[in-house]
């Protein structure tokens, strides 16, 4: 069995080394993001998330990372993102939720730090925002229906559908204007305070999700409606926000 990774950093340089002697000078910058450049790191269970930037170059050559990549997912690494700089800094108009959180949760490992200085238009924004909330809703309850209610089957939606959510409401943070915090859960609680939101529902939702809590099959399906409430609700208050 190999051994899990207590702290992402202490692979760090090896992780350099390695795609170093992949592309050399082709290799601009390697970016930690997601749960593994916080404190919310699990060490077994969390992902550790690497975005690699290679010159326009290197990008034509992502066969040579073949035996790499495969070879840290036996620890953890999922593949990384492969991209180039004019990529990242010509798409916070197309995706800025995912952008805003890449820049506002990384650790620069090598090169320069391209996240730093991106900037976003509140309306590209705001008008994702939307189309990620009202697609979840109905993502949601489809799943619903294909449940049957079962509770197993409801707790597996929620514990894949939250974590969309914080990343929703940090962009949500930042369209009010409030610089967004790296916990996952004071993400919830201040973006339901500044929404008007079920602050409880959705730490009861993270709870599921972290296995802190384990309702009954007629307890979840109560959280569930509940879920479905809140999120028809912010479906509706998504489009007086800010953008």
């Amino acid at each position: 069995m190999t051994k899990a990774i207590n702290d992402p950093r202490e692979i760090f340089e090896e992780i350099v080394q390695d795609y170093k002697s992949l592309f050399g000078q082709e290799l601009e910058s390697i970016i930690l993001y997601g749960s593994a450049a916080g404190s919310e790191y699990v060490a077994g269970k969390s992902d550790i998330n690497f975005m690699i930037v290679l010159s326009e170059q290197g990008i034509d050559h992502l066969d040579r990372a073949f035996k790499t990549v495969e070879r840290w997912k036996k620890r953890k690494v999922a593949t990384p993102l492969f991209l180039t700089r004019f990529y990242v800094e010509t798409s916070t108009d197309t995706f800025p939720i995912e952008y805003l959180n890449f820049k506002h949760n990384h650790i620069t490992v090598y090169g320069d730090d391209i996240l730093k200085t991106l900037s976003f238009d509140t309306k590209h924004v705001r008008l994702q925002c939307e189309r990620e909330i009202k697609g979840k809703l109905t993502l949601l309850r489809q799943a619903y229906i294909e449940s049957a209610g079962k509770g197993k089957n409801l707790r597996q939606v929620i514990t894949q559908s939250i974590r969309a959510f914080i990343a929703i409401f940090r962009a949500l943070l930042f369209l009010k204007g409030e610089e967004p915090p790296s916990e996952m859960r004071k993400i919830v609680q201040n973006a339901c305070q500044a929404l008007s939101l079920d602050s409880s529902l959705f730490e009861k939702l993270l709870d599921i999700k972290q296995d802190k809590i384990k309702p009954t099959d007629e307890e979840i399906k109560i959280i569930y409606g509940n879920y479905l409430k809140e999120v028809r609700k912010l479906s509706k208050l998504v489009d007086s926000i800010g953008g």
